[in-house]
């Protein structure tokens, strides 16, 4: 499937080059391999959040439920892509902040309102800050639950594809912004996106199991996503926060922790609250 996404992604070039010599132009590669570097950027997150949701799919429906998670990140960016007018609509006030509010949460005094890109924003970052909170208390302190009777340790797979296009929504929004922004042509856009969500459909699955095979990374994961849902909640009231201190710390993080994996190897490692199978119950 990745391997057809890196195809269309050439034939999405190759098509569009007749009578566009300026679309093969070296800045125009430039900034194809730049735009398609950042949307691989800005959608780990989103990988993050596919590959700890399908987790709680049953073991044989994970692949599909990754695949079909990120191919309809891949749909949305490009529904909204071709929607650019729609899109760029969104960034009109449709609710105003009351001076008072203004001077509290330190916004400007000329700040025109909320608009519906930024009540997308903050709905996505609500959202978010609950979904990692729950999955983090559910791994420390929630109850084991027992596979087939209490029917709350696995999803089903619309529960968890509905949970996911919430998500890609927000996402997707930023990502198209992003492009929007670094190139004027839309067929560079369209095969930036197929190869970067190519990528995120080659890596989804070993990042799901390195992930699933450290407990610490999946809290760390889970915390990253928490972060993720406070910079967009700010983000949504106006309050600019510089992505590049987010992704790095997340950075150091990581590091931080994959050392520590090299001094626990010897040891037993943390076990999550995780799923049983009711016969290992009785």
């Amino acid at each position: 499937m990745a391997l057809a996404f890196f195809v269309l992604a050439a034939g999405a070039v190759a098509a569009t080059s007749t009578g566009q010599g300026e679309l093969f132009s070296v800045a125009s590669l430039v900034a194809f391999f730049t735009l398609a570097l950042m949307e691989v950027v800005l959608g780990i997150d989103n990988v993050v959040f596919v590959a700890i949701i399908v987790d709680k799919l049953p073991k044989e429906q994970q692949a599909l439920g990754r695949n079909l998670g990120l191919g309809l990140a891949l749909v949305l960016r490009l529904g909204l892509l071709f929607g650019i007018t729609w899109i760029m609509g969104l960034t009109n006030p449709i609710i105003e902040f009351p001076d008072f509010i203004k001077g509290k949460m330190g916004i400007a005094l000329d700040d025109p309102g909320l608009s519906g890109k930024d009540l997308i924003l903050i709905a996505g970052g609500l959202f978010l800050i609950y979904k990692a909170t729950k999955e983090i208390f559910e791994k420390l302190e929630g109850e084991h639950h027992v596979v087939g009777q209490t029917g709350k340790a696995k999803l089903t797979m619309g529960s968890a594809i509905i949970q996911i296009i919430l998500l890609d929504l927000v996402f997707s929004l930023d990502s198209v912004i992003t492009a929007v922004g670094m190139v004027k042509h839309i067929e560079i856009m369209i095969a930036a996106m197929l190869v970067a969500v190519a990528s995120m459909i080659a890596v989804a699955g070993s990042i799901q199991t390195f992930v699933n095979k450290h407990p610490s990374v999946k809290i760390l994961a889970l915390s990253f996503l928490n972060l993720i849902g406070v910079m967009l909640l700010a983000e949504g009231f106006h309050q600019h926060v510089n992505k590049g201190y987010i992704y790095s710390a997340m950075g150091f993080s990581l590091l931080v922790e994959l050392l520590n994996m090299q001094f626990r190897k010897k040891h037993q490692p943390v076990v999550l609250n995780e799923p049983k199978p009711e016969s290992l119950q009785q």
